[in-house]
């Protein structure tokens, strides 16, 4: 997995905070949906109905697991931030229209590598750089209201990378 930021200074970040909804024990509470993709950990922001469950669904359907639907716990770390399952969540996902559904294997934690918050859309074809900031350490920062494609978009970068912009 290419490393957490790409070549080059940072684009100023935007905080975690604004994703954040509480605080236990050093982790920090998101009202988020995760999966993994081999060990490169996918964060899916967004408001209740932006379709963060739909996402995971289509990431899982490529190959990804289930870290956890609705709830994740973020913690930062020296090395980096990590996704956790926190131990009540269960281990379904929801699908609109069609109910709960079993998640499958699922992983209990994993480094972050990708945050997606799909409240904005992309409008530009070839974004800029945007990052999400965590302590110390910036993640890339992809806008995924209304892509179609995103899906297999992210599961490629999660495996290879990205090209700077």
């Amino acid at each position: 997995m290419p490393p957490a930021h790409g070549p080059g200074p940072d684009p100023a970040p935007e905080p975690v905070s604004r994703w954040v909804t509480g605080e236990e024990d050093g982790a920090l509470w998101l009202k988020a949906t995760a999966v993994a993709v081999n060990a490169a950990g996918i964060l899916i922001l967004g408001a209740s109905g932006s379709g963060k469950s739909s996402l995971a669904l289509a990431l899982m359907a490529h190959g990804a697991t289930l870290v956890s639907d609705d709830a994740v716990r973020l913690r930062p770390l020296p090395g980096g931030a990590l996704l956790e399952r926190p131990d009540t969540s269960p281990d379904l996902i929801e699908a609109r229209g069609v109910g709960l559904l079993q998640g499958g294997p699922v992983t209990r934690s994993v480094a972050l590598a990708i945050a997606v918050d799909l409240d904005r859309p992309e409008t530009a074809r070839l974004p800029p750089r945007r990052v999400l900031g965590i302590g110390d350490w910036t993640y890339p920062l992809i806008l995924g209201g209304q892509a179609p494609s995103l899906a297999a978009s992210l599961v490629i970068m999660a495996r290879h990378g990205r090209a700077a912009p």
